[in-house]
């Protein structure tokens, strides 16, 4: 690979996307398990998709699908931890 080459990935975008998924997964665990894990990763999640995003449109828009499954990962915790998982189910 030439210098030449610009690095079209969004690591930090990958990151935001995969702590979301895993806070989403984590979240149903019940006795307030699920509420600090997937709360947590969550949280983590969503400051990290405003750093991909930012990274992501400073290069153009390139690399910032991730974030918004991202972002739908994160409000789908919210939402869940809004009604109760995480809790007691």
């Amino acid at each position: 690979m030439s210098s030449s080459v610009e690095r079209r990935s969004n690591p930090t975008a990958w990151a935001a996307f995969w702590f979301a998924l895993a806070g989403l997964v984590l979240m149903p665990i019940p006795l307030f398990i699920g509420l600090i894990l997937g709360g947590g990763l969550s949280i983590v999640a969503a400051v990290l998709a405003v750093i991909g995003l930012l990274k992501g449109l400073a290069r153009g828009g390139t690399g910032i699908a991730p974030v918004v499954f991202a972002a739908i990962f994160i409000a789908l915790t919210w939402g869940g931890i809004s009604i109760g998982g995480g809790t007691v189910w």
